[in-house]
């Protein structure tokens, strides 16, 4: 009977282990947030009921689809010591899912250079796509905590325009997002944020983002 019963639990065993093994490996989202389905970001609610009415008063569009709106924010991660410690890749994986609530993607290297020992295919950093809820919220702790955490912050300069509707700004560390633990932390890390919007000219986006709450240095 015991060897019967051995017999047994050594078969559940392994049908255990085949259930455990075909379902995957399981992912660590515990730093990605979970947008609930309906919720509406505070800085999207902003947009509706003043921005659109705002824009359409001073630029006379005929119609709230004309209206330019946000389209996505990409934030930009780069991490050259990945090339030579992997663990530095990894850890601004870390950061930016905690600064973002998303997984990044990894970016890697299009072309070799040997003058920095980089090859194709290699990481070189990291970056996320945020669009809807996620991008507002993003948006939202960019100007209301993150932009007044620079040191001797003068306001974000009003040329960093691409010519067609879309903004770029550099952050210098980190830091400046109250997400990151500064002990924890063991290199200071920049990133690019490009915001895309559907406005046809500089002129329009910048009204846009004004009116959001981007504080742009006077003339």
């Amino acid at each position: 009977m015991a060897e019967k019963a051995t017999k047994e639990s050594k078969k559940a065993e392994a049908a255990a282990g085949k259930r455990e093994k075909s379902s995957g490996p399981k992912k660590d989202v515990s730093a990605v947030a979970i947008v609930p389905a309906g919720y509406v970001s505070r800085l999207q609610t902003k947009y509706r009921e003043q921005v659109v009415p705002a824009l359409r008063a001073k630029f006379e569009y005929k119609s709230t689809m004309q209206t330019p709106k946000l389209l996505k924010i990409v934030v930009n991660m780069g991490v050259g010591e990945a090339t030579k410690n992997i663990k530095e890749l990894d850890e601004a994986v870390e950061q930016l899912t905690l600064i973002t609530g998303q997984k990044p993607r990894v970016n890697r290297a299009a072309v070799s250079v040997a003058q920095f020992k980089v090859r194709k295919g290699m990481p070189v950093g990291c970056c996320v796509t945020l669009r809807g809820a996620r991008m507002y919220d993003f948006l939202d702790r960019l100007i209301s905590v993150a932009l007044p955490r620079v040191r001797d912050f003068r306001g974000l300069p009003i040329n960093a325009f691409d010519g067609r509707g879309n903004h770029n700004m550099g952050v210098k560390e980190q830091l400046i997002f109250t997400e990151i633990d500064y002990n924890k932390v063991t290199v200071s890390r920049g990133m690019n944020i490009t915001i895309v919007t559907s406005a046809p000219t500089d002129a329009e986006c910048k009204e846009l983002l004004s009116l959001l709450g981007m504080p742009f240095r006077k003339k």
